[in-house]
């Protein structure tokens, strides 16, 4: 008798199948009201920023509109008096 070895699509993550269906994202900010956006908080700020020091869009961090406005606000606050880099350190090396 032979074995089908073929995956079949059953729309779950590593098994098989053509698509990858996230978890919803939410608003850590709306969900968590102790938690304020300040650009002094790197540790915070640094979530947001990918390592070439971009800003990470919302879809990817899972923010709300009203929310990745203040932390892009904050980010940008952060880098004029040199908290943030403004690029990535591999960028650096390039030189």
């Amino acid at each position: 008798m032979a074995v089908d070895n073929r995956r079949s699509y059953d729309g779950q993550q590593g098994q098989g199948g053509g698509r990858y269906f996230s978890k919803p994202k939410f608003c850590q900010f709306c969900a968590d009201k102790t938690l304020t956006i300040d650009y002094k908080k790197i540790d915070l700020l640094r979530k947001f920023v990918t390592e070439e020091g971009t800003i990470r869009p919302r879809r990817q961090t899972g923010t709300c509109a009203r929310h990745q406005r203040a932390v892009a606000a904050a980010v940008k606050q952060a880098r004029q008096i040199a908290l943030l880099p403004f690029t990535g350190k591999h960028v650096e090396h390039l030189r």
